[in-house]
């Protein structure tokens, strides 16, 4: 028995001091390291405001100095790119991350040159495909955030119905949208969807601006669906131009990326966001444990990378919270399917299969089946959406861009 305990002790001892010293070599490598950040606009932009919000928080919270830390707001999704992530790279970064689309092959490109150095895109396509080993893209499920905003949409069609202001049939949506890219039509139409989900009836108008960040031109585009007699309106654009329609015309609103309850109270319902927190601190972590950075990332509501805000229930129809943690308890079971087909035809007709563009090239062309089990699996082949179908019950008013 005394030499159990013996044992004991020693094996605790020694786990101890591993652990100790686990902890100054993390100390000495956190005190080495940097990060640069690039974001397309500055936080006028809530799209923009999003990821300097997680990057703050992700750094503070793995205890990481002001020095170690570098933004570039405002940088241009053209060449401009490229020389922030080389400068970045030159000042010691050990990961650079840049937050927009277009910013995908000017971070490439920095990634050759600088192979000692990894380079992080959100919302980019070709990590898979280009495998150079220090470029990586991430993305998070958030279709599935906006299915459940959607849902709140829903009830508060409902309401407007039940009370009488609005009939079934004039339960008509609007969508600012910034640009016929994959990401947009897969947001859009999970939001509608989840809409639909409670309310049968629902259809919805989209309007393009051809920008991710117009307040003018977001405006204007949410006056025309008001106009158009759209009764509520949503977006996947970045500034406060829709919001601000909404609440001048008294008409309700589901925004993104963050709350505008405070601008729009009378108004805003719920907002959906990425929360890129907990990606910050996976590559940052990796990096200093010198573990592999993921290629392609992509997750959800389990580890927090998708969030709703609170409710506003001064505009929310009564239940609105219960219906939405009942639907993301369903969401994370596997029993709710965003893109079911059962949920939504295409020219009248229900799909069987479909070739979704996941290994991008520059004729955009299909490459792999999405369609089995009875749902369109999104960001399950690559992190960033490829849902671009146009379903029944959703009207573009434009699409030039």
């Amino acid at each position: 028995m005394k030499k159990i305990v013996t044992l004991l002790l020693v094996v605790t001892m020694l786990v101890a001091s591993m652990t100790l010293l686990a902890g100054c070599g993390n100390e000495t490598a956190n005190a080495d390291f940097k990060i640069g950040f690039i974001f397309l606009h500055d936080e006028n932009s809530t799209y923009d405001k999003n990821f300097l919000d997680a990057a703050k928080a992700a750094t503070e919270e793995l205890g990481l100095t002001a020095e170690q830390v570098i933004f570039k707001t405002n940088v241009p999704e053209g060449n401009e790119c490229y020389e922030a992530a080389a400068d970045l790279a030159d000042q010691g970064c050990d990961i650079v991350f840049a937050n927009s689309f277009g910013h995908e092959p000017y971070m490439l490109k920095a990634a050759k040159e600088f192979p000692e150095v990894e380079f992080c895109h959100a919302t980019g396509t070709t990590a898979h495909t280009e495998k150079v080993a220090n470029f990586h893209n991430a993305f998070a499920s958030i279709y599935e955030g906006r299915y459940l905003a959607g849902i709140a949409a829903g009830m508060k069609l409902n309401e407007m119905i039940e009370a009488g202001k609005i009939t079934a049939d004039q339960a008509k949506m609007g969508y600012v949208g910034a640009f016929t890219y994959a990401e947009v039509i897969s947001g859009y139409t999970s939001f509608y969807l989840g809409a639909k989900s409670v309310c049968p009836s629902v259809t919805m108008e989209v309007q393009f601006t051809g920008s991710w960040y117009d307040e003018a031109l977001e405006k204007e585009a949410a006056t025309k669906l008001l106009s158009n007699n759209c009764v509520l309106i949503s977006q996947h654009a970045d500034s406060m131009g829709a919001p601000t329609a909404c609440e001048n015309a008294g008409v309700p609103n589901v925004s993104y990326n963050g709350s505008t309850v405070d601008a729009c109270p009378n108004t805003f319902i719920v907002s959906s966001r990425i929360d890129w927190a907990p990606y910050f601190k996976h590559i940052i972590e990796n990096n200093i444990a010198g573990k592999e950075i993921a290629y392609d990332w992509c997750e959800g509501f389990e580890v927090g990378s998708v969030k709703l805000t609170d409710v506003n229930e001064k505009a929310a129809a009564a239940g609105t919270k219960e219906a939405i943690e009942d639907a993301k308890a369903k969401l994370i079971a596997g029993e709710i399917k965003v893109f079911d087909t059962d949920t939504f035809t295409v020219n009248g007709e229900k799909l069987e299969s479909y070739l979704a563009d996941v290994d991008t090239d520059e004729a955009y062309t299909p490459d792999t089946e999405v369609i089995a089990d009875g749902y369109f699996h999104e960001s399950e082949y690559l992190s960033a959406p490829y849902f671009d179908l146009q379903i029944d019950g959703i009207t573009l008013l434009n699409s030039m861009f």
